[in-house]
């Protein structure tokens, strides 16, 4: 029997390692399925040397994979969710990979609660920031997860699925 304490190490590590795969692809201009595959090997190497707890490798490989696959989507459900002045490419490269990870995982990762995941990332965004970032990666994570899961949240889907409008 797995310890549940060990898959969320291996579940925290791959989302580390997921953010700073889209970071090293975007500055190294590398594609993914090279950096995913450097990723797994380097842990191969570690793991028999160390025996220490290492990521989940399937899960690495589905959030860093899923971004790329789906980068338009994610990044039109991030853009919406910034603030009228934030524009995507405004955010430091591991801001934005934060988000995209964040954003695929709340999109598609129906399995893992959306507190959970946003949880995580915050407190990713905690480990590489000393200031005001993770106060933002929280509410932009937040505000997409209320939109895009709502049940999770006690809202009815309809209220969240409309466009704001203002009355007077």
């Amino acid at each position: 029997m797995t310890n549940n304490h060990s898959v969320k190490r291996r579940r925290h590590l791959a989302r580390l390692s997921a953010v700073q795969a889209l970071y090293q692809m975007e500055l190294a201009e590398q594609k993914s399925k090279f950096v995913v595959r450097q990723f797994n090997e380097h842990w191969k190497q570690h793991e028999v040397k160390d025996g220490e707890v290492s990521a989940d490798s399937e899960f690495f490989e589905l959030i860093v994979l899923g971004v790329v696959a789906e980068q338009g989507e994610v990044d039109k459900a991030i853009a919406g969710k910034l603030g009228k002045n934030w524009k995507l490419s405004r955010l430091d490269v591991t801001l934005r990979a934060i988000m995209r990870c964040a954003s695929y995982e709340l999109l598609r990762m129906f399995d893992v609660p959306a507190v959970v995941i946003i949880d995580e990332y915050v407190g990713l965004a905690k480990d590489f920031y000393a200031g005001k970032e993770p106060n933002f990666v929280n509410a932009a994570l937040d505000k997409l997860a209320r939109e895009r899961r709502p049940g999770e949240f006690g809202l009815p889907a309809s209220m969240t699925n409309t466009p704001d409008t203002h009355n007077g």
